[in-house]
């Protein structure tokens, strides 16, 4: 994922905070929030994740034109080649974790950015899958001044072959 601009409104982070059923009054309301250690509305944790909607490659919005996943023709619509888990043998992938470690609370009136580089890559052996390849992704996040705000890992992992059964 890469976002050249990220603009964090008031009305995304209360509208996130109430996707996710927190009703902190700190995602919302500005008195409240002014008497808190912040001072200010901030965004929840993993507001973060939600820069995916100003990424114009995002793999998960659906394109003008172009059929969507939730049409039901594919799980994902994303459709796997032979051979293509981490292993090489026809295994599959999943989301393994994601760590969040913020430099400064985020909110309205920041335009961040988003750079993603490759983290570590390590290898464990499944008892019935075979080898299991981890890979890390990190996010920098940096807001309009060009200071890092926020870091983000997430972490993939992929099997050799489709698990025993």
């Amino acid at each position: 994922m890469a976002v050249n601009k990220f603009p964090v409104e008031g009305s995304h982070i209360m509208m996130f905070a109430r996707s996710i059923a927190d009703g902190n009054e700190i995602y919302y309301d500005e008195e409240y929030a002014a008497s808190t250690e912040p001072g200010r509305v901030i965004a929840p944790p993993t507001f973060a994740q939600s820069s995916a909607q100003f990424d114009p490659d995002y793999f998960l919005r659906p394109k003008i034109g172009e059929d969507w996943f939730g049409s039901g023709k594919e799980a994902t619509g994303i459709k796997r080649e032979a051979g293509s888990g981490g292993g090489g043998g026809g295994g599959g992938g999943l989301h393994a974790e994601q760590h969040f470690e913020y430099h400064r609370h985020i909110g309205p009136g920041d335009v961040l950015t988003a750079e993603v580089k490759p983290g570590k890559t390590w290898e464990k052996e499944g008892k019935r899958s075979g080898k299991l390849v981890f890979s890390e992704t990190v996010t920098e996040y940096r807001d309009q001044n060009g200071e890092l705000v926020i870091t983000a890992r997430g972490v993939g992992v992929r099997t050799e072959r489709p698990v025993d059964q």
